[in-house]
């Protein structure tokens, strides 16, 4: 009984948390769980997750490259290209499909926080802080788009999630290999 009771608290305190504004991301997806239970996102969830991730993956490379090795600046200015053309299709594509989305103008708190530290950095900190939060970040985006791309709500967002994972894979495998 004290357990069923624990769980029915924590659903109720899950549940109010879950109403927020529009352009907020919902617990379920800020805090990993949807992920964790390979919940699909929601369409802003998709897309404010979509956009801070290449905004993330761009600003850090764009560091990468005046602070990495040769290796780290190669990975970097292909991050740099690929996720500026991804934020180019998304914003795109909620225009052509009409999609009353409005994607993030800045990072979140989280991600502002991993850019603010890798400041910090110099030398081998660096790169080794730059590529682990590379590989995070991909591994993050390609649950992020399997999910929405699987039972997303949006059809022409589903097509561009599913569309894209080839090459976020792609750069998921290229983030470990320069990892290790």
């Amino acid at each position: 009984m004290k357990t069923l009771n624990l769980v029915a608290t924590a659903l109720i305190a899950v549940t109010s948390l879950a109403v927020l504004p529009a352009g907020a991301e919902s617990v379920g997806e800020k805090t990993g769980v949807n992920s964790v239970l390979g919940i699909s996102p929601s369409t802003q969830d998709f897309v404010t997750e979509a956009a801070v991730s290449d905004m993330f993956e761009i600003q850090s490379s764009e560091l990468a490259l005046q602070r990495g090795d040769e290796p780290t600046k190669v990975f970097a200015t292909q991050m740099i290209a690929a996720h500026q053309k991804t934020t180019t299709e998304l914003k795109s594509l909620l225009m052509s499909a009409n999609i009353q989305v409005t994607p993030p103008a800045a990072l979140d708190s989280s991600h502002q926080g991993k850019l603010d530290d890798l400041k910090k950095l110099q030398g081998s900190e660096f790169i080794d802080q730059y590529q682990e939060d590379q590989v995070d970040a991909h591994e993050a985006a390609v649950s992020l788009f399997e999910r929405y791309a699987k039972e997303g709500d949006n059809p022409a967002l589903k097509d561009w999630a599913g569309k894209t994972l080839p090459e976020l894979r792609h750069h998921l495998d290229m983030a470990q290999k320069l990892a290790d």
